[in-house]
């Protein structure tokens, strides 16, 4: 079944323009499926997939055929894993320059997009991120009815609002999403131990096809140590000594390795708050996982939020991977104290939010309060996950809104 994703709308604003379309974003989070979805409702378009290796060769090995076969007459042309087209930016250029096609590919990784292939697009290409499913695109295949009484409820301001009955239903919606997470095969399987199957396939595949095609690396087991290591720290300021000592990787390749789970989409590193910018730079960033599926599936625990001890820390990841599918970015702010507040959130237009994610609502704890005593022009929002009335007069709402 096909989810529709809110990415659609920002890429066919594209489609018009001469740009060159690139859709990154981890394995199996839809990248195919949104391709597909355009290509079969465009005239004159062709979708390739360069993992077809006739395909594939062609494009490399004999570029002017290829562009007799899959370019002349078409409108459009979609290529899907181009990741495998090593040195293909200087080609997408070629058929940029010279060609009247509007293409569109797609790519499992930052890495193999951003670093090796935007070097020859510059002005020439728009970049889109897809993830997995945020929480309303996860609703719309869950529970098609809340979805649409969500929607309605945000587009007339009654977010906070909702009569319980329907708050309760949406929260436990948001606690399945919380434990597996927003790739779209888990979202439409249909028992426990498919999503769970799904998961460790994924994981595994990862390993298989990312790690070891692109770092290469011998002694990926070393890489898994530390993936279940920062699993188990989700939410915590990174221990670059613990790390370094639970996973066997000296310093300078703990860098390298945490910077490349970055890229492929399994870890965030969030950076810390600072009005003295220098000192950001300098501070240890806290971790985060895009997927919390991926994360449970690292550790192996599916249990509920209320039933296991990093439920707290589980429902702070997904108000961060909320966050990031929304095109943000947030901060944290820690001070020397250690008062601590989870997310800081800079809307780019003069706007500026402090949040606070908790299992239960709180009255204001003291270090929001030493936040905003010394940060003037935010609002604090206390995100939490119980139903109930307000208990402060600072805004608290159910987590599952934004």
């Amino acid at each position: 079944m096909y989810i529709k994703r809110k990415l659609e709308g920002a890429i066919s604003d594209y489609l018009s323009k001469q740009e060159i379309l690139a859709i990154i974003g981890p394995r199996q989070c839809g990248k195919t499926t949104l391709l597909k979805q355009f290509a079969s409702h465009l005239k004159k378009s062709e979708f390739l997939s360069f993992e077809d290796i006739n395909a594939l060769n062609l494009f490399t090995n004999d570029f002017e055929e290829f562009v007799k076969l899959y370019v002349r007459g078409r409108d459009y042309l979609f290529i899907d894993e181009f990741q495998y087209a090593k040195g293909g930016g200087k080609k997408l250029k070629l058929l940029y320059d010279r060609e009247k096609i509007k293409v569109i590919i797609s790519g499992s990784s930052a890495i193999d997009l951003t670093v090796q292939e935007v070097k020859f697009l510059v002005g020439r290409i728009m970049i889109f991120n897809l993830y997995p499913l945020d929480f309303e695109e996860y609703l719309s295949f869950a529970d098609p009815t809340h979805h649409q009484y969500l929607l309605s409820a945000k587009k007339s301001g009654q977010i906070t609002d909702l009569p319980s009955e329907i708050s309760k239903i949406l929260a436990g919606h948001y606690i399945d999403y919380a434990i597996y997470g927003g790739y779209p095969r888990v979202v439409v399987s249909e028992s426990v131990q498919e999503k769970k199957d799904i998961l460790t396939n994924i994981y595994n595949t990862y390993f298989l096809r990312d790690v070891r095609d692109i770092l290469g690396l011998i002694d990926d087991y070393k890489l898994s140590k530390l993936i279940k290591a920062l699993a188990l720290q989700t939410g915590n300021l990174i221990a670059y000594d613990e790390l370094s000592t639970l996973s066997e990787f000296p310093y300078l390749s703990l860098k390298k390795y945490l910077n490349f789970l970055e890229k492929t989409y399994i870890i965030g590193l969030l950076r810390p708050y600072f009005t003295n910018k220098r000192k950001e730079i300098v501070k240890n960033p806290k971790i985060y996982f895009i997927d919390n599926g991926l994360r449970n599936a690292v550790v192996g625990d599916f249990r509920s939020l209320a039933d296991r001890p990093d439920g707290g820390a589980l429902l702070e990841n997904t108000v961060y991977m909320e966050l990031v599918k929304a095109g943000l970015k947030p901060q944290f702010w820690r001070d020397k104290q250690k008062n601590e507040v989870d997310f800081i959130i800079d809307f780019g237009d003069g706007r500026h939010q402090a949040l606070e994610v908790k299992m239960t609502a709180a009255t204001l704890l003291p270090s929001a309060d030493k936040f905003l005593k010394d940060h003037t022009g935010f609002e604090f929002l206390q995100l939490y996950l119980n139903i109930g009335k307000r208990q402060s007069q600072n805004a608290s709402r159910p987590v599952y809104f934004r």
